[in-house]
């Protein structure tokens, strides 16, 4: 029996391409702060892979209505599992980091291949390939990666984010990030070569923040909760779909979406937490004398937090405090005893 639970966990391991996310310690900056930039390459609590400078087509920052370029020279590698960058946040607003990544071929065996798609959920060609009955077909992929991360500076709230950069594929959001808040629900558009991509799976998860962030200055300091799943990976293209509780993990957890003809789809910001977006696009290559497919993958990634002010933020304290009043009221009663107690003396 534990051979078979053995060897069950390992048909669980498969091959495909690691999603590419940027990530930061907060997505709440203050102006001038120094802050990193991370690529995590892998899934997005847990990076595997460096990106070499060679393989970037973009890296930006684009902000106040002003795309720059970094430096390949400012990148660094972490661990030699995650690349990252260091920066001054400057002004406040709202900003937006991209990186667009050169193409690269693997080939799969047809398992391997019909796996990945499983897991990480391009069912589209997947039940292609069960409908023209080609599950025992070897694949060669060409895949190029195309991510962006939305982060707010200050309280001023600018129009960057909404910025297309012009990638092959990319999510552009319908209205700020940092103006929505948990219980809400934001619109995002997926482009393909500048145009609304319909009829296409999204994905759209989150990890929940623990609340120790201060409301009197705005400062956020989210410590992410990072035990919804674990994964372990042997190389670019390997990673073990196991959670903590045992069981099975796709990369298609959270809200499945299908985009609508304008390439529209609504994601639910259920709490607070940092949310991320991930779609893969593929295609059939014919008549091609190595590739079968050509995937474009794309994400998104930004925070949420709640709605300051009076009026929408309340705690429950339990009886931690006494309401004022009874303050009051005690206060008066006992500065009257004492009153009496000193004119009897007297």
């Amino acid at each position: 029996m534990r051979r078979q639970h053995f060897f069950l966990l390992l048909a669980l391991v498969v091959l495909c391409s690691h999603d590419l996310y940027i990530k930061m310690e907060s997505y709440f900056l203050e102006p001038n702060q120094q802050a990193t930039l991370q690529l995590y390459n892998g899934t997005f609590e847990k990076s595997e892979n460096t990106i070499t400078r060679d393989r970037m087509l973009d890296a930006s920052i684009t902000a106040h209505g002003k795309k720059v370029a970094i430096d390949p020279a400012q990148w660094e590698d972490q661990d030699s599992t995650i690349t990252k960058v260091t920066f001054q946040a400057r002004k406040a607003g709202t900003y937006l980091a991209g990186v667009s990544t050169k193409a690269r071929n693997i080939e799969l065996t047809a398992k391997k291949f019909n796996d990945y798609l499983k897991h990480d959920g391009v069912l589209d060609i997947l039940q292609q390939r069960e409908k023209d009955n080609l599950l025992d077909q070897d694949a060669v992929e060409s895949y190029e990666k195309h991510v962006k991360a939305i982060y707010q500076v200050g309280d001023v709230k600018t129009t960057d984010w909404n910025t297309a950069l012009g990638y092959p594929i990319e999510f552009v959001p319908q209205a700020n990030p940092y103006e929505k808040y948990s219980g809400e629900s934001i619109t995002v558009q997926l482009l393909l070569d500048g145009k609304p991509l319909p009829n296409q799976l999204v994905y759209a998860d989150y990890i929940k923040n623990n609340d120790t962030h201060s409301h009197g200055d705005h400062s956020h300091e989210h410590k992410h909760d990072n035990k919804k799943h674990t994964h372990s990976h042997d190389s670019e293209h390997q990673h073990s779909h196991k959670s903590n509780s045992g069981e099975a993990h796709t990369h298609t957890n959270g809200q499945q979406l299908r985009s609508n003809d304008q390439g529209l789809v609504t994601v639910n910001l259920p709490e607070e937490g940092v949310y991320y977006l991930r779609t893969i696009y593929m295609v059939n290559v014919a008549d091609h004398n190595e590739l079968t497919h050509r995937s474009k993958w794309a994400t998104l990634t930004f925070e949420v937090s709640h709605k300051h002010g009076s009026d929408t933020h309340t705690h429950d304290h339990d009886g931690d405090e006494f309401p004022m009043w009874i303050f009051v009221l005690g206060s008066l009663v006992i500065i009257g005893i004492l009153f009496f107690v000193f004119r009897k003396k007297n």
